[in-house]
């Protein structure tokens, strides 16, 4: 019977996917057989099959029968029908899952959790009732501000007990990176928690396309329709004088810059930045000639209807809360994943060891 790994976490949009990616793809230049899916998938209106399945798919080429479709979508309106049902239990496309994962010959099954440990419960797939009721293993990747971080860790280690077997700590300052390996690493280890990488927080993994901005600015987009696929890493504000502007602006890059549509100056000055697309805020229409520029620049311009503070807030919750569904993510989640991590005690445990050393 062929291992299945669980990769969970204790927060959302922690990097679980991309941490998924530069694994799974270890694991296929390794001659081993990889198997995805998502018990839960996110509500998105296509079925059981979760994006980030398809979109692993597609990136590692895997083929259909590798790619493992949910049990249940997870959304308001399917958590409200289980509620009202009052039934806590998985059902049987549970045990037809484990069935099916148990049929498998070789190779490595991955699983990626719901978003939180508690997240799945209301379905019967929380990731201690998946690593209990699949007899799985665990990875955790968690974001690690400090060493308060560690508590929800200890949490997970309560809830899993030897079923955790490792983790992955991302979004680390990078600047912090060494010592944390060097003081921190050896004290989880001395606490059960096996460390296998430690990842430095990455602007680009935490980026979002401008049309991704549009569509949660609910923005009318004035030019460059076709430019929308920009990762915008930063976030800039023009508020202040033409001067100051143009000094921050030089100090930044692939900047979604917020300013007021009376405030052609500012406008002009972000053009010539590293700006990938620049937001209007308040009443009034650009002039041509910043249209023209945007134009010739292949900047987008985006009006929205929102006041600046709640802009800021829309396009703030933005960055780190959105899918890995880019090309240039994925090849960087591949880089990052070779450089900060090591999975060998974990392919060993998986009996994988001959096979992915």
């Amino acid at each position: 019977m062929a291992p299945t790994l669980l990769v969970g976490s204790c927060e959302p949009y922690s990097g679980k996917s991309a941490v998924v990616l530069g694994l799974a793809r270890q694991l296929r230049q390794q001659g081993v057989e990889v198997r995805f899916g998502k018990p839960l998938a996110a509500a998105n209106g296509g079925g059981l099959l979760d994006p980030d399945v398809s979109f692993l798919g597609t990136t590692l080429g895997l083929g259909e029968g590798q790619l493992i479709a949910s049990l249940h979508e997870l959304g308001p309106t399917s958590a409200h029908q289980r509620l009202i049902a009052a039934n806590l239990e998985a059902g049987a496309g549970f045990a037809a899952l484990r069935q099916q994962l148990q049929a498998a010959p070789s190779g490595l099954t991955l699983l990626e959790a719901a978003g939180s440990l508690h997240e799945g419960l209301l379905f019967g797939l929380g990731l201690a009732q998946l690593a209990e009721g699949l007899d799985a293993p665990v990875l955790l990747v968690h974001p690690w501000t400090d060493s308060s971080s560690v508590e929800a860790l200890l949490a997970a280690q309560a809830q899993l007990g030897s079923r955790l077997a490792g983790v992955v700590l991302n979004g680390v300052d990078p600047d912090g990176v060494a010592a944390l390996r060097q003081e921190v690493v050896p004290a989880l280890g001395r606490l059960g928690l096996a460390v296998l990488g430690v990842m430095p927080r990455s602007p680009l993994l935490r980026s979002v396309t401008v049309e991704e901005l549009a569509r949660r600015l609910q923005a009318e987009v004035l030019c460059c329709s076709d430019r929308l696929d920009l990762l915008v890493e930063t976030l800039s504000i023009g508020a202040m004088n033409v001067n100051s502007a143009m000094e921050f602006f030089r100090r930044r890059r692939n900047m979604a810059v917020v300013t007021g549509a009376d405030r052609t100056d500012i406008q002009l000055a972000a053009l010539e930045a590293s700006t990938q697309c620049l937001i209007l805020t308040g009443a009034g229409d650009p002039l041509p000639q910043l249209l023209n520029r945007a134009e010739e620049l292949e900047v987008p311009l985006l009006k929205v209807d929102h006041d600046t503070l709640t802009t800021v807030e829309v396009i703030e919750h933005a960055f780190g809360h959105v899918r890995l569904n880019e090309a240039v993510k994925a090849t960087y989640a591949f880089r990052l994943v070779e450089e900060h991590c090591d999975f060998s005690p974990l392919f060993g445990q998986l009996g994988l060891g001959a096979k992915a050393a």
